[in-house]
């Protein structure tokens, strides 16, 4: 049986999620290929022969993409089964059946995709799904196969201070999240489950990495620390065996503060910054969002990251229905008198709020009475917010954030354009006049190592 497994987008990673499902489907005798098209031109010749086409979306981009090559795949090979795969299938799933998509898998995946291989190669063909669309089963993890994948050093690249950059390689420990953000498109899925990969599993497949190159790994969990006891044993086995490799992680607000003790125990062990989904700093927009933390609980983050030695990397969605222009300047002002401007990707001061199929803002009856109908093409409920002032700021801090990234200007220089085009929305020339929160300053940092691919969905 020939398999097709494809990525069209992955923030710049070697997808975990074309690699964990290779190795299930090798084990089974399928000839399997993978195709990240975020790195690579489509093989046309394996898309012909194949059997299974396999799309895997993690993130909206990466769907609204596979959607879009669908007629390119249908035209290359009719007979072949379509799947989608990961965390937006689901919640899609009556929109790509529509499209011809015959098997719609999420949560744990892996095993899901080695019975829908088995009963093709059985019958010849799948017929009716018999997989559960989401399965949160407790699977047996493989070593993630990554044989055919292009080479590490063409994927996104840690950048030091001082400029200089090394090989980043990916993989996940965990998956689903304990938590139930309300715009958080892992939720609708898991529904506060979380799922662990075994550390041997974890260690085999940096084991192969480091091999391929890796200097650095990049840990892809939705929270780092959901399951405290797996992760901090876990980089404490991957600095005995590699104790120059460096690596990163994802932990919300929340458990930094929880788990402040174990701040010094990621230094320690090569961590050299976190990422966290601070995502506002605006009180009542974190209780709408039901983040479980308030501004001052990030700003208690900040001052423990400097006090251990460690670099936060916060994201945000600064533009949501709630937002004002006055609300925007304040998160700007918190960034420049927190001494942040180097920790934060230019594009986290432009992302707009997406509301994906199932997602609990609908909960929300504020929410609910302004969306628009369901569009499928873009994947998301529209919306607008009652001030037109800020939708056209945030159309202009795409264009600013895009093209500075483009002419590679530091992030101070497409900092002090955003400010600019913050007050210049409101007639502004500048902050002068412009009532600010008094905020405690710290010392501010003069640059960071990050990856070159920023983050965002």
């Amino acid at each position: 049986m020939n398999i097709v497994l494809i990525s069209t987008y992955e923030l710049g990673r070697q997808p975990f999620g074309l690699a964990s499902p290779a190795a299930w489907l090798r084990e089974l005798g399928a000839r399997v290929t993978c195709l990240d098209l975020s790195r690579e031109t489509l093989r046309q010749d394996a898309v012909r022969r194949a059997d299974l086409v396999a799309f895997y979306v993690p993130m909206h981009t990466a769907t609204r993409l596979a959607v879009a090559l669908l007629p390119v795949f249908r035209d290359l090979n009719r007979r072949a089964h379509l799947c989608f795969y990961g965390l937006y299938a689901p919640v899609n799933e009556e929109y790509l059946r529509r499209l011809g998509v015959g098997t719609v898998l999420g949560g744990e995946f892996e095993e899901g995709l080695a019975s829908l291989a088995g009963r093709l190669s059985a019958n010849g063909t799948a017929g009716a799904q018999t997989e559960p669309v989401v399965s949160l089963a407790r699977q047996k993890f493989r070593i993630p196969d990554r044989r055919d994948f292009v080479p590490l050093e063409k994927y996104a690249r840690l950048v030091m201070p001082g400029g200089e950059s090394c090989t980043v390689g990916y993989t996940e420990a965990s998956r689903g999240c304990k938590h139930l953000c309300r715009h958080c498109p892992i939720v609708p899925v898991y529904q506060g489950t979380f799922r662990i990969v075994d550390r041997e599993v974890v260690m085999g497949d940096i084991r192969q990495q480091v091999a391929a190159g890796a200097q650095h790994i990049s840990f892809g969990d939705p929270d780092f620390f959901n399951g405290i006891r797996h992760a901090i044993p876990l980089v404490e086995a991957l600095h005995r065996e590699f104790p120059a490799l460096t690596y990163d992680v994802i932990i919300k607000v929340e458990h930094l503060l929880k788990h402040q003790d174990c701040l010094e125990k990621l230094r320690e062990t090569g961590c050299l910054f976190v990422t966290s989904a601070v995502e506002s700093v605006d009180d009542e927009v974190l209780e709408k969002l039901d983040k479980n933390h308030m501004r001052a609980d990030f700003l208690r983050a900040v001052e423990l990251f400097r006090e251990a030695g460690l670099v936060l990397q916060p994201t945000f969605v600064p533009f949501t229905p709630w937002t004002t222009l006055e609300s925007y300047w304040e998160l700007l002002d918190v960034i420049r008198a927190n001494g942040l401007i180097e920790n934060v990707a230019p594009i986290q001061l432009a992302i707009r709020l997406l509301i994906p199929a199932g997602s609990r803002l609908l909960e929300l009856d504020d929410i609910r009475g302004i969306v628009g109908r369901f569009d499928e093409a873009a994947l998301v409920y529209p919306w607008r917010n009652p001030d037109a002032r800020v939708d056209r700021l945030c159309e202009e801090l795409q264009g600013i954030v895009h093209a500075g990234e483009k002419m590679h200007r530091r992030r101070a220089h497409i900092f002090d354009r955003i400010e600019q085009a913050a007050f210049a929305a409101a007639g502004v020339r500048n902050s002068d006049g412009i009532k600010k929160t008094p905020l405690p300053i710290l010392a501010a940092r003069a640059a960071i190592p990050y990856l070159n691919e920023p983050w965002y969905c």
